[in-house]
């Protein structure tokens, strides 16, 4: 575009094209978005779910959303530690960070960072109906929106992005099976995963690097040339010639976000950053259990220390009354 827009007619033929198009792609984007047609949101946590189907979780343990997201950062989930059959709780999921820092956008400016997670549910626990949830728990929930990972799994669900600074814990209203009524559900303890991450990642799901990375030279060299670069969206990027020691020279396009920390004439080392970091997220995955408890057990236990402690008393009151009938006898 930059190239065929020299003139003035050509400037104003290319804005007008753009305005043309901008038009276009709102107007196609409101009846194919969820404005239209509610469907799966196409957001970060769903590449999780297009590039890995069948669950988030590998072989390892490990949930797929670090495949793209490459820095570790705390993460948690709280259940308790034991639910009655066919009762609603909550699971809340913790993605703390520093809400004073900024990320780089896709286009290079400073954001808010987005937050977004993964649960997985034992099999048999799902997302409790509406009508199952209280007032008070419904406005711990908020209006988060909890997309099932998959039709066949209805115990895995995605959620975000959303907008940190709202989302530092997120509330899932969870409807615990019921044994009596499924015969694949027993009681027992059962493993509860959690996969949540803050800000953008550093790798797409095709491969290719996001701009959201530190950029370094491929080989060792001498800076020649920095060339500062501006598209007609005002996005700043940069080309750096580095020549090497046989004379060639290899440039290096770094997209709109990362600063540059070399300058021209610079000696450089193969792998050298050439800019900062501007990555200020990262993923975080925790395990927890949660015990599916029968009432008919409870009910048993109580029994039975209510016995123990009625046999326990009954021990005492006897020694008690022997204690008095020995007294008895010696002073008789």
């Amino acid at each position: 575009m930059r190239n065929t827009c020299t003139t003035r007619f050509n400037r104003g033929f290319c804005a007008i094209s753009k305005t043309l198009l901008v038009a276009i792609a709102t107007v196609t984007f409101f009846f194919t978005s969820d404005l239209a047609l509610p469907q799966a949101a196409a957001a970060y946590p769903f590449w999780a779910q297009a590039s890995y189907p069948e669950t988030p979780r590998e072989p390892t343990g490990r949930i797929v959303c670090a495949n793209c997201h490459l820095a570790a950062k705390p993460a948690d989930v709280e259940v308790p530690q034991s639910v009655l059959p066919d009762t609603v709780f909550k699971a809340v999921v913790k993605i703390p960070y520093d809400t004073s820092v900024q990320q780089v956008g896709a286009d290079g400016s400073k954001v808010g960072l987005n937050v977004g997670a993964v649960l997985m549910l034992p099999e048999g626990f799902k997302l409790a109906p509406e009508e199952r949830i209280g007032e008070e728990l419904k406005e711990e929930v908020g209006d988060v929106y909890f997309q099932p990972y998959s039709e066949e799994k209805d115990n895995v669900y995605l959620v975000g992005p959303l907008p940190g600074e709202d989302y530092q814990e997120i509330v899932f209203p969870v409807l615990s099976p019921n044994p009596a009524t499924d015969k694949n559900i027993q009681f027992g303890k059962y493993p509860v995963y959690l996969g949540a991450n803050r800000g953008r990642g550093q790798v797409y799901p095709t491969g290719e690097s996001s701009n959201n990375n530190a950029f370094t030279t491929s080989t060792a060299g001498t800076i020649t040339k920095i060339a500062k670069e501006e598209d007609d969206y005002g996005e700043i990027t940069y080309a750096v010639d580095v020549q090497t020691p046989e004379g060639e020279t290899v440039t290096i396009e770094i997209p709109a976000g990362p600063e540059l920390i070399v300058s021209e004439g610079q000696e450089v080392a193969a792998g050298e950053a050439l800019t900062n970091n501007p990555n200020v997220g990262g993923f975080g995955q925790h395990d927890t259990e949660i015990v599916l408890q029968s009432a008919a057990r409870i009910k048993g236990l109580i029994a039975f220390i209510a016995l123990v402690m009625m046999a326990q008393i009954m021990l005492v009151l006897k020694k008690k009354q022997v204690e008095k009938v020995q007294a008895a006898e010696m002073n008789f």
